[in-house]
């Protein structure tokens, strides 16, 4: 079948730009995925002293003075110092200049599920330790939300319209998604979108472990992230940033942009169920999946890969998988479905544009991440999930799903960019 394409502008992606637990910049990040490397290791960020789980992916050798001025850092907390960062490879990797003459149309789209947690963790701390009286005057513009997308505005002078998307695990999966139809619709030709997260301190973590959502696998954190594995006890909290450049075909074409992907469509829906665990027969994830199938006029059997949420926790992956196979009946085994979550860990309001960046350069590369950890196969997890090792074939149509807590579904198709 030959897909429709929807009305209104072609969207397309022209830059990405990431940081993440296995490394600085999108081509390190990628090479890791494809190496099957673990970016997990125990905590440095903070101490970890009385928490169940001493262990996560952090982003290493981070400086934000490489990237930003220290008066401003100071004023960042590091969710917004890491997205800052990834912008400024996201837009250099596009090639698209910022100035007087696009500077107002340019939108901004940032999710982060927490926003600055680290800062209010440490003013908190002043608080009880210091007195009301030397709080600073800062912790509110750093640790509210939308200060990702409004840094990246104020660092790249960007005066178009500025969003935050929070919802939880699925908060860049929706920003693009907004991103998407923003420009699908002629409101902006051109759009910074993605997302940012860094949590790893210790009422981030311990309150992970209150609700028995993260792995304790002290022991062995880089094999402790397993999705769809019969041993997996939790996901792995990770930080991290990864921004996209989406632009309509049009406005890349005319200034001869190298296009690295084409978006289909963006399916979002809720559960309606409960605040953190998904519905069983996984219905709120059909319905998304099955909306944007919808949207980008195509049918279930041009899906080549799934980047799949596949957070390593019992519940998600079983869930996931009905509702996979529910979608995509007898094509669901035929499928090439991961989890780049067993290496990245989660990255929280980050994880859906990292792992939309992973769909792109699979289309581009012609290699499929693997699921690494995955020793015993759960029976109830019984697809083609590219156990530990990378695989050599070709994407043209790729699907990535978002889950989060509160029961929110978001789901984008991307394919290799064709003129007609």
């Amino acid at each position: 079948m030959t897909s429709k394409i929807n009305n209104g502008n072609r969207v397309v992606v022209t830059g990405i730009g990431t940081l993440s637990p296995l490394g600085l910049d999108t081509p390190t990040t990628w090479e890791g995925l494809i190496s099957g490397k673990s970016g997990i290791d125990y905590i440095t960020l903070c101490e970890t002293e009385g928490l169940e789980t001493k262990f996560a992916g952090e982003v290493k050798g981070f400086d934000p003075d490489n990237y930003i001025n220290r008066k401003d850092s100071r004023r960042m907390d590091r969710f917004a110092q890491l997205s800052v960062a990834a912008s400024q490879e996201a837009v250099k990797h596009s090639g698209l200049t910022i100035d007087s003459t696009n500077e107002d149309t340019i939108a901004i789209v940032v999710g982060s599920g927490i926003g600055g947690l680290t800062t209010l963790y440490e003013q908190h701390r002043v608080l009880f330790e210091k007195g009301a009286s030397k709080v600073s005057p800062f912790l509110v513009p750093m640790m509210i939300s939308d200060m990702a997308a409004a840094q990246i505005s104020i660092a790249l002078g960007i005066k178009g319209l500025n969003l935050c998307t929070t919802s939880a695990c699925s908060s860049s999966s929706d920003a693009i998604g907004v991103a998407f139809e923003l420009i699908k619709r002629g409101d902006t030709p051109a759009a910074l979108a993605g997302g940012s997260e860094s949590t790893i301190t210790p009422i981030g973590v311990a309150g992970f472990n209150a609700l028995r959502a993260i792995s304790t696998r002290n022991d062995d954190p880089q094999r402790a992230s397993r999705p769809f594995d019969s041993e997996r006890d939790g996901f792995v909290m990770s930080e991290g940033a990864c921004l996209f450049v989406l632009e309509s075909l049009d406005h890349a074409q005319k200034r001869g942009a190298k296009i690295l992907a084409e978006i289909l469509a963006y399916g979002a829906s809720a559960d309606a169920f409960h605040i953190t665990q998904p519905v069983e027969n996984g219905y709120g994830a059909v319905k998304a999946m099955t909306q944007a199938l919808n949207k980008a006029g195509i049918e279930p059997n041009e899906i080549d890969y799934i980047n799949a949420h596949g957070t390593s926790t019992p519940l998600n992956d079983k869930t996931e998988t009905i509702a996979i196979k529910t979608v995509f009946g007898e094509h669901a085994y035929r499928l090439a479905v991961s989890s780049t979550k067993s290496m990245l860990g989660h990255l929280i309001g980050a994880a859906g544009a990292i792992e939309a960046s992973a769909c792109v350069m699979a289309i581009q590369q012609g290699v499929i991440p693997p699921t690494i950890n995955l020793t015993n196969p759960d029976p109830e997890c019984d697809l083609d999930y590219v156990p530990n090792t990378a695989r050599k074939s070709e994407v043209t149509t790729a699907l990535t799903n978002s889950f989060g807590f509160g029961g929110h579904n978001s789901v984008l198709i991307l394919r290799k960019y064709t003129e007609v």
